[in-house]
Formats: C-alpha cells, structure tokens, sequence
C-alpha cells in the first residue's frame, strides 16, 4: 500500500497516510491478495507426534531431530506451549530409548526452555514429565576383565561414551533445576531434581565426583539415598577419601543451616564401619556443639583440629558460614559465603 496525500495539515506535521484496500483497484487488491502469506493452520500435535514417531522407527534420527525442533518451533510461535511441550518431551523420550542421547538431550533441554518461555509453573506433572525423560537416559555398563589393547579400546570408548551421557544428562537436569527454582520450587531448586542429578552423576559417572555428588544431595529430599551413595564409596574410593566425603557432606548440611539433617545422615552412616580418623572425630564433636550456645567450643575445635580440616581448603569456608550461621559470626570477607566461588560450578 502506498502513502497518500495527507490532509488538514497532517502531513506537516509527520503523519503519513496509507492506502486502505477499500482504497484500491481491483488489479492492485488481486496483487495484495496473492503477495499477503497466508498462515497455515497447525494440526493437533498428535497428529505430528505419530508422524514423527515414524521417522524415528526408520532409523532417520538426524531427520527427525530437525523436526522436531522445526515443528514444535511453530507451536510455540502459535502460542500452542501446552502442544509444542507434548512433541518435544515425545521426542526426547523416543530419541534417548534409542540410544540417540546428544539428540535426545537436546529436545530435553529445549523442552525446559519452553517450560521457561511458557511460564510453566513448578507442579507435580511436569516433574512426572521431567522425571520420565531422566528415566530414559540411557546407561553404559563398562566392560570388564580387560587386558588386550583392543580390550582398552573398548574401554575408552565406554569411558568416552559414558561421560558424553553424564554432561548431557547434566544439562537437562541443571536446566530443569533452574526452572524449578524460578517457577514455583524451593529457592534452591525442586529437592527431588537434585537428588536425580547426584544420583546419576554417582552411578553414570566415568571420573566420580563426590563433592558435585554432595552438593546435590545436601540440596535434595532424600537422605537414605545420599547415606547409601556414602557408604557404597566408602567400599571402594582410595584410603583417605572416606572421612573426606563424610565430612565434606555433614559441613554442607550445617553450612546451609540444616543441622537435622547432619545429624540425621550421621546417624545413618554409624550403622556401618566409619573410617577411625581425626577428621570424624571432630565432626563428631562439632555436631552437639551446634545444639547450643557455645561459640568458645566451636573456635577450640577449629584450632585443635586445624591439620585434618586443612585436608580440604573448601572446609575452612564452610565453617565459616557455620559460625555466622549458629553464632553471628561475621566474615572478615563479606563477599564470601554459603560456599562461596568453590562450589557455584556445581550448580
């Protein structure tokens, strides 16, 4: 439509009129009507999910993987969230049971990020939805009685392919826990997401890392799982990782102002043989100290058990925040605390 002439003075002023279609020939309406896009309308998401499935079963996962990302792309840009969540959660599940896991994780994480977009609130169905999806990531036995190089090879590749599952897995889940925390879940993310993470990088992981494990767990809802997980590495890490790992776990609870749950996950692991140590034993006396007012205590059993608490810098932080937490304490440094830069690529 071009500008007409303005008129009373409108156009010195910098208005600019345009032509209606009332306003045109009839050659010029037949031209706007076959240059105006005309918008298609959008199928039931059933409708493409079966479509896709197929693409699936015939093998074409790359294919497939376009489009899923293609298609629900126009759901969301209709405004139709609830239908473009239906197809990528579908598509995520169908890629990851067929061992497609860098495909799968990637509608996983898109599948959040409409969560985000949508303003989905933190409920149990989408954690029923999350949860299914976490469930499908695969797992990677790793081969055993090895001793010929191709033996090794296979070994490697194992290795390689199992830490490509725990990073992808990761970033589902961390996603996951961030929309959680935005949307309605606890202020550290939903408890149940978390144990999902530490429970996978646990068992999934290639290179094991308890403190990342922790991190997790300390945030989670499910303590018999974190006393397990403790225990199981307790049978098999190097000597001196065990009292390290039991002590990094109780000092995150307490740095976090959780003593219940300190005490708790204690109880649990003194059901079994806990490593004879100086550091257990300051954890053990540290923990009644807490349950009342006893900063002189607290300060004694930090200088006279300093050498075992130096085993990990990450200690000395953590009962720092212990000590502004239980008794007002204030930090020499104020920009540190609740584990300070230490722990935030945990999260």
């Amino acid at each position: 439509m071009g500008p007409i002439e303005a008129h009373n003075g409108a156009e010195q002023k910098g208005f600019v009129f345009y032509k209606t279609e009332l306003d045109l020939s009839e050659e010029e309406g037949d031209i706007m009507s076959r240059e105006r896009p005309r918008k298609a309308t959008l199928p039931p998401a059933e409708e493409n999910i079966k479509k896709l499935e197929n693409v699936i079963n015939e093998g074409n996962y790359y294919g497939a993987q376009q489009m899923y990302k293609s298609i629900s792309a126009r759901y969301v840009s209709a405004q139709r969230h609830s239908e473009a969540l239906d197809i990528l959660h579908s598509g995520a599940c169908l890629q990851l049971k067929n061992g497609q896991v860098t495909c799968g994780s990637e509608l996983a994480v898109i599948y959040v990020e409409t969560l985000v977009k949508a303003k989905v609130p933190y409920g149990d169905d989408v954690l029923d939805r999350i949860r299914k999806i976490y469930k499908t990531f695969p797992q990677i036995p790793l081969p055993q009685d090895l001793g010929e190089d191709d033996d090794m090879q296979q070994l490697n590749e194992a290795l390689g392919a199992a830490k490509i599952h725990v990073d992808c897995c990761l970033s589902f889940l961390r996603a996951a826990i961030k929309w959680s925390a935005e949307f309605g879940a606890h202020r550290n993310g939903s408890p149940e997401l978390h144990v999902m993470l530490a429970e996978y990088v646990y068992s999934e992981s290639p290179e094991l890392d308890m403190t990342r494990v922790s991190y997790h767990f300390v945030r989670g809802n499910n303590l018999k799982k974190f006393a397990s997980a403790l225990v199981n590495f307790m049978g098999k890490c190097y000597p001196g990782e065990d009292d390290l790992a039991i002590a990094r776990a109780i000092l995150m609870y307490l740095a976090m102002g959780n003593l219940r749950d300190a005490n708790f996950l204690m109880d649990e692991l003194k059901k079994h043989d806990l490593p004879q140590s100086d550091l257990i034993q300051f954890v053990n006396y540290l923990l009644p100290t807490l349950q009342r007012d006893a900063l002189p205590l607290f300060n004694m059993l930090r200088t006279n058990y300093r050498s075992s608490i130096d085993r990990e810098p990450a200690f000395k932080e953590l009962l720092d925040d212990i000590a502004e937490l239980f008794y007002g304490v204030q930090r020499k440094n104020p920009l540190q605390g609740m584990f300070g830069d230490i722990f935030k690529m945990m999260g």
